[in-house]
């Protein structure tokens, strides 16, 4: 069965985190958080489990990164994965990347890995953001075909971005987040519920 976290919950973790975020570099993310959103229209930040015996096939994808390698679903086989699509010019993108970051390094080596789709840039644009926010996991640059939306599009709403789906060891999608991600720890508990489901 599927479970959603409750808006009350998600609003009042947005908000510690906020408070506890202090003062940003990012003038757009900055508007962002204040609610200035200059038009932007992004998710509500649900959260949605999916149970084990209710997900769907593995997603099988391949792309190419912003360094120009290749990657595909088959690389990250037998771990969890987690998969955050975004673009340099959106607010909420740039609110999320450092927490996103701190969670890659913390799961690093430990049963999960990341990988961005970036939806909109080309790649000089996403490796001028990735030396900005200091990340260091690769996203698949998915503006030319859209390869990497269509092998997901039964798991992302069109136009939701950011979105980020976590992946059980089977390539299955086993949660999302739409929208922006306002609570790490939530993210956090997401991925080690489902490494703890291969233990």
């Amino acid at each position: 069965m599927r479970r959603r976290i409750g808006p009350a919950l998600i609003a009042g973790l947005f908000i510690s985190a906020v408070v506890l975020s202090g003062c940003s570099a990012d003038p757009l993310a900055e508007q962002y958080r204040e609610g200035s959103n200059k038009g932007y229209i992004a998710g509500d930040g649900s959260v949605t489990e999916i149970a084990a015996g209710q997900r769907g096939p593995a997603v099988e994808f391949s792309g190419t990164t912003e360094d120009g390698d290749t990657v595909t679903s088959a690389d990250f086989a037998g771990r969890v994965l987690v998969v955050n699509f975004w673009y340099a010019g959106c607010a909420p993108c740039r609110a999320e990347a450092p927490d996103l970051q701190k969670l890659n390094q913390e799961f690093d080596g430990k049963g999960a890995s990341f990988l961005g789709v970036n939806v909109r840039d080309q790649a000089a644009n996403a490796i001028s953001f990735n030396e900005g926010y200091g990340i260091t996991y690769p996203s698949v640059m998915d503006v030319n075909d859209g390869s990497m939306q269509l092998a997901f599009s039964g798991s992302i709403p069109p136009n939701a971005v950011p979105t980020t789906l976590v992946l059980d060891a089977e390539g299955r999608v086993a949660a999302r987040i739409l929208g922006q991600v306002t609570a790490p720890s939530i993210l956090e508990t997401l991925v080690r519920d489902t490494i703890a489901e291969a233990g």
